[in-house]
């Protein structure tokens, strides 16, 4: 089997070990891919964006099917186009995608098909959004409504703080286009839980649910990032609970979208707040989440393959058996460029030891040049250890980011800090 997989960070540097584990005898190709992947893959130089080219590219090659990793090439329409061309593909077309790229659009399907979620209303004038804030109270979350690589996100905690980031979206373009249109919404206070389901439209396969870390400094403090970590299994995430957020989520949400003539067959990510009140949608991500793919993949023991080749194909889920899971926990920490998330710097040199028996080096901004690896991202590197518990994965993926020698690296030394303090 043949498999083209669209992208070139760590997401797709561990979806491809996955499948590779899942099949050694599998022809992978990635595009662009990085230095990593291309130890178990071929990586061609077709930029994601390039949805002519990789047509050309899944075309020529005569894969048997495509994965795509990042958000931007789905709003682009590249699974409409793939499909239009007999060309199977595993994620949603660009009506469905809406789901994230536009916030909008995903609060008004919430509220259409009662799925549990902060209150919020959106605008296209700053002036009619400072008006709003008295409706919402304090602190409030400024979001950009459309893609913003998951930074477009504040959380204001005075009048003030909300009418400075609602000019800086809206004005000051911070986030370029994303930000002409902002959604305000009321603050939600708990836990977050990243849960993926794969589907086929109706019928859902969910992965194992996982935490992330998306601020950039230890106790969680400093900017948001698109991730400095994350940990899976969480103690969160029982079966009462994951059976209300498949009755109380997934399946209406994707029951308004075929009310719509919008299926969505792929990956649909809800990223939920637990709160006092049961599970709320903070958002929804239409392709699987970075950095919790690093964190679940390597629990994943059975096939991975098999089910988004089903999904690509069109095929049901309906009678597909839920993945199963190691015992073991997985810790990610990522290693960032000096000035992440902010002013990246490119170009630093990367000296990597040995990497031991329970850790996974996945590759995010990585390149060669003149034979070296150097820095081509914010996020440089995700390092997971797989181990017997949170306590141990942690240490083990705090160790390794530690020993990376990357001048300026930025790196999180409290991953998983939450569940080691549940299980105290």
């Amino acid at each position: 089997m043949k498999v083209l997989i669209v992208g070139g960070g760590a997401r797709e540097h561990a979806i491809a070990a996955k499948l590779k584990a899942d099949d050694a005898s599998l022809d992978l190709i990635a595009a662009p891919g990085n230095p990593g992947i291309a130890e178990i893959a071929r990586c061609e130089a077709v930029q994601t964006s390039d949805i002519s080219s990789l047509i050309t590219l899944a075309d020529n090659e005569r894969v048997d099917f495509t994965i795509v990793g990042p958000e931007a090439p789905l709003e682009a329409g590249i699974a409409d186009h793939f499909r239009s061309r007999g060309l199977p593909i595993f994620g949603p077309t660009s009506s469905a995608a809406q789901i994230e790229t536009s916030k909008r659009f995903a609060k008004e399907l919430m509220r259409a098909a009662g799925v549990p979620t902060a209150r919020a209303s959106s605008h296209v004038d700053a002036t009619e959004a400072k008006r709003a804030l008295t409706q919402l109270g304090l602190p409030v979350v400024v979001k950009a409504s459309g893609l913003a690589a998951g930074k477009g996100v504040i959380v204001a905690q005075s009048r003030e703080e909300a009418e400075r980031a609602i000019d800086s979206m809206m004005t000051g373009k911070a986030f370029g286009s994303a930000g002409a249109e902002v959604l305000l919404e009321e603050f939600m206070s708990g836990e977050e839980l990243s849960v993926f389901g794969i589907t086929d439209a109706t019928n859902v396969v969910t992965l194992l649910p996982a935490q992330d870390h998306k601020r950039l400094l230890d106790g969680d403090a400093g900017p948001n990032t698109g991730g400095m970590g994350a940990y899976a299994p969480t103690c969160l995430a029982t079966p009462d609970l994951l059976s209300r957020i498949h009755e109380q989520i997934f399946a209406p949400t994707l029951r308004a979208l075929r009310a719509i003539s919008c299926d969505f067959r792929g990956l649909l990510y809800a990223g939920l707040m637990l709160t006092d009140e049961g599970p709320k949608v903070v958002e929804f991500n239409c392709r699987f989440g970075d950095p919790e793919t690093e964190a679940i993949l390597p629990l994943m023991s059975s096939s991975l393959l098999d089910v988004i080749h089903a999904v690509a194909r069109g095929d049901s889920l309906r009678d597909c058996a839920q993945p199963k899971w190691s015992t073991d926990t997985a810790v990610t920490t990522v290693v960032a460029a000096a000035g992440y998330p902010d002013a990246v710097r490119k170009g630093d040199e990367i000296q990597l030891p040995a990497v031991p028996s329970n850790v996974h080096l996945f590759h995010a901004g990585t390149a060669m040049r003149d034979g070296a690896l150097v820095s081509n991202g914010g996020r440089v590197l995700a390092v997971t250890a797989v181990d017997r518990n949170v306590t141990a994965a942690a240490a083990a993926s705090r160790a390794y980011a530690e020993s990376v020698q990357l001048e300026g690296k930025q790196l999180r030394r409290d991953i998983g800090w939450r569940e080691m303090s549940r299980l105290a």
